[in-house]
Formats: structure tokens, C-alpha cells, sequence
């Protein structure tokens, strides 16, 4: 049976095209058009689509808002479109915030170089935001727009984050999870559809404190990540930060890889050192898990506990198989709690990892492991 899609723009000529592109497909099927997020929630409780691709910029209601009211009344899955730029990125996280699960950027071009793999990217997008069961969210008040302190962020931060999904435990859940004992000298998580929710979520729990340094793959375009990273800087009690070439790694610091751009981990100062590269044309994932899952193998070695989260396809996999091979451990996000669960997937039936956890319990379950906790 093919998946359920509203298409919601102002735009007639967005609204034809994307409605144009669904149809292609013989697995979609557009079920309906809305011109504004009042008529987006409207019809989103009559049709029950199982997937709403949502405009952020409309008269009446805007495509956050809408997001906010589908999610409080008849949870879907929501892909959002977004503009490339600083404002787009900073209102596309205000949209996944309110739960909305992926984003594309609303120029096909930016997409993908070749029109036809735009096309299908999209597809495939909406394919597997249908395939998932939502849960019924726990709405909370929204995050304060101008909070003074980080310290208030973060207090605000547990009745302020919105839940797309009630947890649903996995039978090897953290909290079955105990700390294996090990040392370790660095943290990397990687990540792809779903994964800024994923990121907040863990990362707003970890301690000032906490003893490593972390380094996060998240694929996301180069626009959006310093607007992201100033985000989870203000949330998190530990420094997050957008890595630039010569950083040199501290404990309690988050390095979120910058869009467009390729992050390793090269010899230098204690626990090593960034360097930030351009990549080649033909690399699939800018950035990409595996090219730094592998240059860690290579410095921090078998010191590291690499986790990988919600995200399509299988980035991360061969990285961490070079992990594993020099004795780091793996942990990936369980499929329960998965927007899209082919990242961890793949390295799970790999035999990689050793830890399913969801995602409510993964920031205690990486403190415990860290030795802090």
C-alpha cells in the first residue's frame, strides 16, 4: 500500500512540483495539498497522511507552528523544507524542536548536483519517514527565547524539550547497561536523519565535567551547523562548538564537524588535534562518520567509545569496524527509538556493536561508561 503524503506550501508552483515528484513514485501517493499551516492541521486530523512535507515561511499559520499544533493533535511524521541560510537554519531547529523528523533545503540544487538523484533522495526521504511509528508525543512548554544563563537553560531544558515519541525501552537498555571498567581518552557520536533531537536529547544531560572529548558527525549542510552548534552551546553544561583546523582537543568539549567539510583527528596536544578538510567531490556524506570514526582509529585507538545514531544508509559502519579492530567499543541507538534505523542497523548486523540502547537512556549509559556516573 503506498505511503499517505500532504504537501504543504504557499507556493502553487512548490506545491505542483513536490506533489509531481511524490507521484512518481509508485510506493507515495499524495492524498492532499494545504496552502498554510491552519489548513496543514486541518487536514493532517481529516486525511491522516502518513508523512506532511512542510513549508517553514506561510501566511496564517507558519509551518512551525503547524508543526507544534499536527504534533499536540494527530502526530505524523514531518519533513520540512528550508532555505540555506542562517535564518532557514536557525527555524528549521525550531522545527525539529517541535517535532518535525527530517529536512531537506528547499532548492532542489541544493539537494544534489544531478537533478534525478534530487528526485530520488527526496523519495527515499519520505519513504522512510513513512515506514516509521510515531509515538504519542509529550508536549511540554517551549524553551525560553532569551534565557540569561546557561545554567537556566539547562535547568528549563527537561520541561522545555518536546518527545516525538514516547520511550520504548529496549531489552538491552542502558539501564541494564553497567560500566565495563574500561579507560577510555575520547567520545565520538555520528549521526544523520533524526540525529539533532538525538544530539540535544544526550548531550544536554552530560555533566560540565564530564572527563573526554567528544567529537560529533552530524550529515548537515554547511549553513546550518554553526547555528546548531551556538544552539546545543546554549543548552549543554559542557562546550560545544563548531570545529575549525588546529583545535586542540579539551575534556568537556563537544566538535561538532562543519558542513560540506570533512573532520579528522590527527596527533597533537594530549588528546589529539582537528584538522577540517575540503573532501573529494565523490564522497557521498560531507561530513562523513566513517572518515572520522577512521582517522580516530588511528590516534585515540582502542581509547574510544563511539556510539552511532538515527540516521539512513550505513555511514559509520566501516569506520567503526576500523575502530573495532584496534579495540574501541561501539554502541548503537536501538531501533525503537530510531527516526531511520539503518545507521545503527548496519553496524549492529555487522556484529560491531555491543550495546542496543534507546535514546532516553543513552546519556546515562555513556556517563556510567565514562566513569563519571
Amino acid at each position: 500500500m503506498a505511503i499517505k503524503v500532504l504537501v504543504v506550501d504557499d507556493s502553487s508552483f512548490f506545491r505542483r512540483r513536490v506533489s509531481e515528484i511524490v507521484s512518481k513514485d509508485p510506493d507515495l501517493e499524495v492524498i492532499g495539498t494545504a496552502v498554510n499551516g491552519a489548513d496543514a492541521v486541518k487536514l493532517a486530523a481529516e486525511l491522516k497522511p502518513q508523512v506532511i512535507t512542510m513549508d517553514i515561511e506561510m501566511p496564517v499559520m507558519d509551518g512551525i507552528t503547524a508543526v507544534r499544533e499536527i504534533m499536540a493533535k494527530t502526530p505524523t511524521p514531518i519533513l520540512m523544507f528550508s532555505s540555506l541560510t542562517h535564518d532557514g537554519a536557525k527555524a528549521t531547529l525550531d522545527a525539529l524542536e517541535a517535532g518535525a523528523l527530517d529536512f531537506l533545503p528547499k532548492r532542489f540544487e541544493d539537494i544534489a548536483t544531478n537533478k534525478d538523484d534530487a528526485i530520488l533522495l527526496l523519495q527515499q526521504r519520505i519513504k522512510a519517514l513513512g515506514r516509521r511509528r510515531l509515538y504519542r508525543p509529550i508536549v511540554r512548554p517551549s524553551t525560553p527565547s532569551s534565557p540569561s544563563t546557561k545554567a537556566k537553560l539547562t535547568s528549563s531544558l527537561s520541561a522545555s524539550v518536546r518527545s516525538v515519541r514516547e520511550t520504548v525501552t529496549s531489552p538491552r537498555a542502558s539501564s541494564l547497561v553497567r560500566a565495563s571498567g574500561k579507560k577510555y581518552k575520547l567520545l565520538l557520536i555520528g549521526t544523520s536523519t533524526g540525529g539533532p533531537v538525538a544530539l540535544q536529547k544526550i548531550l544536554t544531560k552530560l555533566p560540565a565535567n564530564y572527563p573526554h572529548p567528544i567529537l560529533l558527525i552530524q550529515h548537515m549542510p554547511a549553513a546550518f551547523t554553526p547555528a546548531f552548534a551556538s544552539r546545543l552551546n546554549g543548552l549543554c553544561q559542557i562546550e560545544v562548538k563548531e570545529a575549525q583546523s588546529g583545535d586542540q582537543l579539551r575534556p568537556g568539549t563537544a566538535y561538532l564537524a562543519p558542513g560540506g567539510m570533512q573532520m579528522m583527528l590527527e596527533r597533537g596536544g594530549a588528546y589529539g588535534r582537528i584538522k577540517v578538510l575540503a573532501g573529494t567531490a565523490d564522497m557521498n556524506y560531507k561530513p562523513s562518520v566513517d572518515i572520522t570514526f577512521a582517522s580516530a582509529s588511528k590516534i585515540a585507538g582502542g581509547d574510544t567509545l563511539a556510539v552511532v545514531l538515527t540516521g539512513m544508509g550505513a555511514d559509520g559502519r566501516e569506520g567503526a569496524r576500523m575502530l573495532k579492530s584496534v579495540g574501541a567499543t561501539i554502541w548503537a541507538q536501538d531501533e525503537a527509538s530510531c527516526v531511520v534505523y539503518g545507521m545503527p542497523q548496519a553496524v549492529t548486523a555487522a556484529g560491531l556493536s555491543t550495546q542496543s540502547i534507546d535514546l532516553e537512556n543513552m546519556a546515562a549509559a555513556i556517563i556510567r561508561e565514562s566513569g563519571n556516573g
